[in-house]
């Protein structure tokens, strides 16, 4: 497998996150900075575990995370896939209930910790804010229907050719337009396409015979884009 460097660029801030960030009074924003968290975490590192209770608000300013649910037998299934900058854990916190999934570092993370009591203030004063969590939520919440009717009723090649064009969505390309800007074993691929490692590696195999993609150890080229986007849609 080719090694990648990993690409260094400004140290992330609070006021990168957007979402949050951009609808805050001058003030909001000045108690924000002062009261906020900066955590850092390596790969494969976890930062809640299913069961625990949520703390505050996590958002991600850097890196790539995956959120997983442990399931029968120890099979473990990725129910999402985040990247920054965005929030996440953030349905248990606002329920006030114990974390029901599992998240852990695919790439090394930046996060921003900002405890409920500061996150609830803030919302209180503001209904812009809340306006974006709760897009935040829906959008989320649709993601998540959506992918529960694919992954039941779609085929092995459906299933994954969509888990491949998700990934490109959610993480986009290398600077080479065609190479994902992810690397996941095939057992996560497997994991977040609701099927075995076995299956996943001989799908993987058929694609790259038909030309569709190219696969290098962790590393996978889309070579045909429609072709996979079309596999996606007919299930």
């Amino acid at each position: 497998m080719v090694a990648r460097k990993r690409k260094k660029g400004p140290e992330p801030l609070i006021k990168d996150i957007s979402i949050l960030y951009d609808v805050l009074s001058k003030e909001e924003k000045s108690y924000l900075e002062e009261h906020h968290t900066t955590l850092t975490y390596k790969k494969n590192q976890i930062i809640y575990k299913e069961g625990e209770m949520p703390t505050g608000l996590l958002c991600l300013g850097e890196g790539k995370v995956k959120v997983f649910k442990e399931g029968i037998g120890g099979r473990d299934q990725i129910v999402r896939l985040a990247k920054a900058p965005g929030f996440i854990g953030y349905r248990a916190l606002f329920a006030e209930e114990p974390h029901i999934a599992s998240a852990v570092v695919i790439d090394p993370c930046t996060i921003f910790h900002i405890s409920k009591d500061v996150i609830n203030k803030l919302m209180l004063n503001n209904n812009k804010l809340c306006t974006n969590i709760i897009k935040s939520f829906a959008t989320e919440l649709g993601f998540s229907r959506y992918r529960t009717v694919s992954l039941t009723q779609k085929h092995i090649r459906g299933r994954l050719a969509e888990s491949l064009m998700l990934l490109k969505k959610i993480y986009g390309y290398e600077d080479d337009s065609s190479t994902l800007n992810i690397y996941l074993s095939r057992e996560d691929l497997a994991n977040f396409s609701n099927m075995t490692t076995s299956n996943a590696i001989r799908t993987l195999t058929a694609f790259a015979r038909e030309d569709i993609i190219s696969v290098d150890g962790r590393i996978i080229k889309i070579l045909d884009e429609d072709m996979l986007d079309k596999i996606s849609k007919l299930g």
